[in-house]
């Protein structure tokens, strides 16, 4: 199973208290990276959320958000957390005599600080575990997401890998009658000029012609290589460093074959051969 790294996932909860929104986004990276970002109330489950994750996947720029929101209801009792209200008083006090200047919080202010009003009716234990359910809900719907990425990522790399197959069998089939038109072109050059050569000059000539013309080594790697890529997409262990370091490979025996190149042939293979490993390169950035 091939996985896409680029996903998005959304899942809601509606309940008497409130709404719960999950917004899981992923997108490409070399590594796993995780943030979350959740109110601050709920900021406990940070640490449940990011082994999850791990645990779920391998690699990828992971963000996920959590949005709350309660529902008003005038007979809810409101909790303040006197012990925090008087240590950020404190602490504004002691910033006046660090400063020498008069900024005294306002009353809104300390009310909108992060813990200091909570609804005394919330069961924090009780959300928090369907907070997390939700959560694995949503991770479920971004993994689905990325597989059926995966599958159209496996499909278009398939297509490019067949028709590199078909340009080196085109150029291995076409070799042997290069070869022979360049051995009698010098032949021809040599009898157009009407010297008087050493035999065994020329052909010393045309032997090492044939030698650096020749890619049957190059075509050989390729082969090779497009084996492998075929093999890595078949199985089941991650696939994305793998098949990086395949294209680049690729790509250095299209360049070697680009530069041996002495018929226009030749040389319109390994463009072709190039741009083909380039938009699988491409697409294999998202490959997990």
């Amino acid at each position: 199973m091939m996985l896409s790294m680029t996903a998005f996932a959304r899942q809601q909860l509606e309940q008497d208290w409130g709404s719960l929104t999950w917004e899981i986004r992923s997108v490409n990276h070399r590594y796993l990276e995780t943030s979350v970002r959740v109110p601050e109330t709920f900021r406990r489950l940070e640490i449940v959320i990011r082994e999850t994750v791990r645990k779920r996947l391998s690699r990828g720029k992971v963000e996920c958000q959590l949005r709350y929101q309660s529902v008003g209801n005038s007979s809810t009792e409101i909790n303040l957390n006197q012990n925090l209200v008087v240590k950020l008083l404190n602490a504004n006090k002691e910033i006046e005599e660090m400063t020498g200047s008069s900024g005294s919080l306002s009353n809104m202010e300390i009310l909108r600080w992060p813990g200091v009003v909570s609804d005394q009716q919330m069961d924090t234990a009780s959300i928090d575990k369907q907070a997390i359910k939700l959560f694995s809900v949503a991770l479920d719907d971004l993994i689905s997401s990325r597989k059926r990425e995966g599958e159209e990522l496996k499909g278009f790399v398939q297509k490019r890998l067949d028709a590199i197959r078909e340009i080196v069998i085109s150029v291995r089939t076409k070799m042997p009658e290069i070869l022979a038109v360049q051995k009698q072109n010098l032949l021809d050059k040599i009898e157009d000029l009407k010297a008087e050569l050493d035999p065994a000059r020329v052909e010393q000539e045309i032997v090492l012609l044939t030698q650096k013309a020749d890619v049957d080594e190059e075509l050989d790697r390729l082969d090779s290589h497009l084996n492998e890529v075929q093999r890595v997409i078949e199985t089941k262990d991650q696939k994305g460093r793998r098949l990086d370091f395949l294209m680049q490979e690729l790509n250095r025996e299209a360049n070697t074959l680009s530069s041996k190149s002495v018929v226009v042939d030749t040389t319109r293979s390994a463009v072709e051969l190039k741009v083909l490993i380039e938009q699988m390169r491409e697409q294999i950035q998202n490959i997990e």
